[in-house]
């Protein structure tokens, strides 16, 4: 197993636990989460950064805000779903991002692709029709949430594109802490909810798990071809799924079980169709 493969892997496990916790920690306002989360990640990101000597507000600025920027909004509606939704449909929903990084390429980049490649963006909004249609639990107000997540997602990676020869990873992923946590901080002190011991400890856990995630899956990019890793980053729906069927109840069945499984392919396929052309999105959570 080459190591960009496992770290891939290991940064589903980490995303998937993170996720966890903001299921369990469902009570608390999606500002505070969004802040706490950050707030962590940050500190971890600027001891990392001072170590090294790098420069915490890097080089290619207008870039990294945008990231920044379009990071922060797709994690406040990625959480604002999860709290809401059952775990795997949210996650499900958000995966098709790599869907519209290949739709902005082509409308900014005037990328072509290939015929093919327009059935397997219809099977994958299908699939989603199928999971609203036949899941009471997601209403048409968090559909839409979840891809507008999976939306900034795809333009959080483009601009993650513009910094990857300037700035390290750790180097970008800080930017959107640095944005996220004054602003989530503002907005959660009117609406914050009082947390016990334990909740912190959760709080703490989003934070850690999900930095370790998002580099670990930049090092994956890193050292190896995307079209060879990203699929195996879907696993972590099916993961998802297991996992909040057992901790939390969470029992999708039938038809819209059938349409995440329409969704994962749909976009696993246009993940290998598209290795040459367009990489697939990286989650901008």
């Amino acid at each position: 197993m080459s190591r960009g493969l496992v770290f891939m892997l290991q940064s589903v496990v980490l995303y998937t636990s993170a996720n966890l916790l903001v299921k369990a920690l469902a009570i608390l306002p999606t500002p505070q989460l969004v802040f706490l989360r950050s707030a962590v990640s940050l500190f971890f990101c600027v001891i990392w950064l001072w170590k090294k000597g790098e420069p915490l507000l890097g080089h290619n600025r207008r870039w990294l805000i945008m990231r920044g920027v379009m990071g922060m909004i797709g994690l406040t509606l990625f959480f604002h779903t999860i709290r809401h939704i059952p775990l795997a449909s949210a996650t499900v929903i958000q995966y098709t991002s790599p869907i519209f990084t290949v739709l902005l390429a082509i409308l900014f980049d005037g990328q072509r692709i290939k015929a093919h490649r327009w059935l397997y963006f219809a099977a994958a909004f299908g699939g989603i029709l199928m999971v609203k249609g036949f899941d009471p639990r997601v209403s048409w107000l968090y559909l839409g949430l979840g891809l507008g997540s999976a939306l900034t997602a795809a333009l959080a990676y483009l601009a993650t594109i513009k910094c990857r020869e300037t700035d390290s990873p750790v180097g970008i992923v800080t930017y959107f802490h640095m944005i996220a946590t004054p602003v989530m901080g503002t907005w959660s002190a009117t609406v914050w909810h009082p947390m016990t011991g334990e909740q912190w400890a959760m709080a703490l856990g989003i934070g850690v798990l999900s930095l370790f995630a998002q580099v670990a899956m930049t090092k994956a990019l890193h050292l190896e071809d995307a079209a060879r890793v990203m699929p195996f980053k879907y696993f972590g729906a099916i993961l998802a799924l297991g996992l909040a069927w057992v901790l939390f109840d969470e029992k999708i069945t039938g038809w819209a079980l059938v349409g995440i499984g329409v969704v994962l392919a749909a976009v696993t396929a246009n993940t290998l169709a598209g290795r040459k052309r367009t990489p697939p999105v990286v989650s901008a959570p």
